[in-house]
């Protein structure tokens, strides 16, 4: 199968280097490569300098994780929050939506991603280490696991459990279940499980 150019190098090196952000697929980044070309100057010339600013300036927090132009994060040096309280995620985007509820106003940390045996992904690779270190200096009295429902997410879970173990402080989970405005109806079998071991009185 013969595979046509149809623009200029420059035209299919934007839509390839699209094609591999999240939730872009080919066809995908091909309209939002021609949406930003015709909006060249509202669009793709702020873009191109908001990537440069991202480029030069973004870091890694070197205490949580988090992605911040600052290091500590704003988070971490924000005094308002309890630093008592650690929230485990998984992710920075699972950081972001914990922020985004607003309902805690706690410190995090963040793994980047879940052991994966298969996958070639053990404590070594996640940011474990500097957890443990985080809880050691004895200021942290809860461990909030914020991570996934999947396999992967509970094994991290269960494996940071046994770490945290002889710290003396508590380690809780995220309740798993029906979703507020959830309709049973359209829950599956493991939500609806879970949801029937966590239930509450009521």
């Amino acid at each position: 199968m013969s595979t046509k150019r149809i623009a200029g190098p420059e035209i299919e090196r934007l839509i390839q280097l699209l094609a591999k952000v999240p939730g872009l697929g080919p066809r995908s980044a091909r309209r939002a490569a021609l949406h930003l070309i015709k909006k060249k100057d509202q669009l793709l010339a702020p873009l191109a300098g908001a990537m440069g600013d991202a480029l030069d300036k973004v870091r890694i927090c070197s205490v949580c994780g988090n992605v911040d132009t600052t290091d500590p994060c704003m988070i971490c040096t924000d005094a308002r929050r309890d630093p008592a309280t650690l929230i485990v995620v998984e992710d920075v985007s699972d950081l972001w939506a914990l922020e985004r509820a607003g309902s805690m106003n706690a410190r995090f940390h963040v793994l980047g991603g879940t052991l994966s045996p298969l996958d070639g992904i053990g404590p070594d690779q996640l940011n474990i280490r500097t957890l443990i270190e985080r809880v050691a200096g004895g200021e942290v009295t809860e461990i909030i696991l914020a991570v996934n429902a999947t396999v992967e997410g509970q094994t991290t879970a269960h494996y940071l459990t046994d770490q945290l173990a002889g710290f003396g402080v508590k380690v809780t989970r995220l309740a798993h279940g029906v979703p507020v405005g959830g309709e049973l109806d359209y829950l599956d079998e493991g939500t609806l499980a879970a949801a029937l071991k966590s239930r509450t009185v009521f």
